[in-house]
């Protein structure tokens, strides 16, 4: 267990706040942060739509979690769990204003030596992406099963979160 208390952790909430459902990503950076104790060795960040300016936060990573908005023509809500090396190439097919970003960075991430061991993504089929600050209701109830979601990923990886009192 010593060994799992090193191992570093980047949770990644990517998306757009200003086009609805896109911003599902940082909803659920945002409910994690106010609703949960992280162990100091998971961090928790909004990317936003950084994209290659992402590239720093890899450094020492190990474990890499994405949670985003993906056009994957499915049912709005759709759920989806990818990991290793389908992720650059899945998240390359993606409809927004980040779609360049995340894939250049992942692949900026391998040319340098950056790229971690474990990189799950979990995606979620937009049902808006109209201008809006406010996820569509169908998402935003998916945002705590993203965070339970997330919670899990962490559980397999040997990290414990734990409720705010």
């Amino acid at each position: 267990m010593e060994e799992q208390r090193n191992i570093k952790t980047l949770i990644l909430g990517v998306g757009n706040l200003l086009l609805s459902d896109e911003g599902v990503g940082v909803r659920v950076i945002e409910r994690l942060q106010a609703e949960y104790d992280l162990p100091e060795q998971v961090q928790v960040l909004d990317g936003g739509t950084l994209g290659l300016d992402l590239l720093y936060y890899l450094e020492g990573i190990e474990n890499l979690l994405i949670i985003d908005a993906i056009e994957m023509d499915a049912e709005p809500g759709e759920l989806l769990r990818m990991e290793g090396e389908e992720v650059p190439s899945f998240l390359s097919m993606k409809m927004s204003p980040h779609q360049i970003g995340i894939p250049d960075m992942l692949f900026a991430a391998k040319l340098r030596d950056l790229y971690p061991p474990n990189v799950v993504l979990w995606g979620v089929q937009p049902a808006d992406l109209d201008v809006s600050m406010d996820l569509s209701p169908l998402i935003q109830a998916k945002v705590d099963v993203l965070v339970g979601k997330t919670l899990a990923e962490l559980d397999t990886w040997g990290h414990q979160a734990h409720p705010k009192s």
